[in-house]
């Protein structure tokens, strides 16, 4: 919890992130990404300063167990002096201890968004999905709260003037505002109108730019005049590309050319032939995309 001193901005997780959207399509369908098309709504962990401290946030974390559909779930939220804005202590259940820092007994407006990643944590424990460390866990915990309709608690949290700042979350601002609108494509949802934090909007614009881009990739026929001039100038000289490039060119054993490209939705790589126009389906999550190879 960055609390007074300096936010990190720009994408140096980005990887992570993506991989962390790819291993959740990985573990669940298609199908049930679905179920989360709802986000969590703001009047639902609305907290404000005359309601009872525990009694809110136990409130606030029973919707999060509602949302993240673990029905037999019970968590036992308490208070004390930290560092970190939060920690759960990951059981076998159904009982999960959840700490929460001492600042939100008056900062109560943020307890959504410290409950939402702790849940998260959670869910993912058990789903029995994590990655190799701490650290990655913790993007793979973000993300995965932002991308399930959660996280937009964590972005509005971010707050930054001249003599202060907050934000709450492993993930930078434009990263948390990139997985934020990866969500809206999908499930053409506007979550900044839930924003109370102006930097928080400025960071989704960000990231929405950036999440526009996925989809205007060569080989996909959304991508650009630029785009597309290099990738035929890279198929000439195929196979290979460029490290830079978001594409490889490989050759199948009779010699046919085959261009592989990350899926703008998931980032599941995906193969298909470089004859033309062609319909690519993803097998992981199912997006039909249009192709110019």
């Amino acid at each position: 919890m960055a609390n007074g001193g300096p936010v990190e901005h720009g994408y140096p997780h980005l990887e992570t992130v993506r991989a962390a959207v790819t291993a959740l399509y990985r573990r669940l369908s298609p199908d049930t990404v679905q179920t989360f098309s709802v986000s969590v709504a703001p009047a639902d962990v609305a907290f404000c300063d005359t309601d009872d401290l525990h009694l809110g946030a136990q409130r606030v974390a029973r919707e999060m167990v509602r949302h993240f559909r673990l029905p037999d779930a019970r968590l036992i939220v308490g208070f004390r002096e930290m560092t970190h804005a939060a920690n759960v202590e990951l059981a076998a259940g159904p009982e999960y201890f959840v700490e929460l820092n001492d600042r939100f007994r008056t900062h109560r407006r943020d307890i959504g968004a410290a409950l939402a990643h702790e849940v998260a944590h959670v869910y993912l424990h058990r789903l029995d999905l994590a990655f190799p460390t701490t650290a990655e866990n913790e993007i793979l915990t973000d993300t995965v709260t932002a991308y399930l309709g959660a996280g937009w608690l964590l972005l509005d949290a971010y707050r930054e003037d001249g003599v202060s700042s907050q934000k709450l979350g492993y993930l930078t601002p434009e990263e948390f505002g990139y997985v934020l609108a990866k969500r809206a494509l999908l499930f053409r949802e506007d979550p900044s109108v839930w924003f109370t934090s102006p930097q928080a909007y400025s960071a989704y614009v960000k990231g929405m730019a950036l999440a526009r881009q996925d989809g205007q990739q060569p080989p996909l026929t959304g991508a650009g005049w630029a785009g597309r001039r290099r990738y035929a100038h890279d198929r000439r000289h195929a196979p290979g590309a460029p490290p830079s490039a978001p594409y490889a060119f490989t050759s199948d054993p009779a010699g046919r050319l085959r261009v592989s490209f990350p899926c703008p939705t998931c980032h599941q790589r995906i193969r298909v032939p470089v004859r033309g126009r062609v319909r690519a389906r993803c097998g992981l999550c199912r997006t039909v995309l249009d192709c110019d190879t």
